[in-house]
């Protein structure tokens, strides 16, 4: 009986779901690293032009990655041609080093806000580029390839 209610819990647990969730998606990095010229591209649309939404960066790292914060650059697209620029610093360990992320194992996943209560105003395809503005201190150049990075993605949910 015991057996059976263990894999019973899991299999809820593997398919519960966020009511409030539109879309998600991720992209793989190229070997558990960003490279600084790669751009990540995402396209949604028929998305509720009346309710507003959370837009939050997914990104998942490994215990290869340096760094206690990520600096990143988001660019939002509207269907009208209106883009929306912004540089976004994120936490992403506490000073001692432990990750924020969730996750059990060595991968986190940090749902990190974009924007909160937006209302996407027109129908239409959307696109949303991100990019890794990391550097190091004293460095002009940007860091080459983020190690620790394996995956970026973005998620919309409904606002409450």
């Amino acid at each position: 009986m015991g057996k059976y209610w263990g894999a019973f819990c899991a299999t809820v647990l593997l398919f519960s779901c966020n009511d409030n969730l539109i879309k998600s998606e991720f992209r793989a990095t190229d070997g558990g690293a960003w490279n600084k010229d790669s751009i990540y591209q995402f396209t949604f649309e028929k998305l509720d032009t009346v309710q507003k939404h959370n837009m939050f960066i997914t990104v998942r790292n490994d215990a290869s990655f340096q760094y206690n914060n990520l600096f990143l650059i988001a660019e939002l697209e509207f269907p009208n041609g209106e883009t929306v620029k912004d540089t976004l610093e994120y936490e992403m360990a506490l000073p001692d080093g432990t990750w924020l992320g969730k996750g059990y194992g060595s991968i986190k996943e940090n749902k990190l806000w974009y924007r909160e209560n937006i209302v996407f105003p027109g129908s239409g395809v959307y696109n949303l580029s991100l990019s890794h503005a990391m550097r190091k201190n004293g460095s002009v150049n940007g860091v080459e390839n983020l190690k620790g990075i394996t995956d970026v993605g973005f998620q919309i949910e409904k606002s409450n």
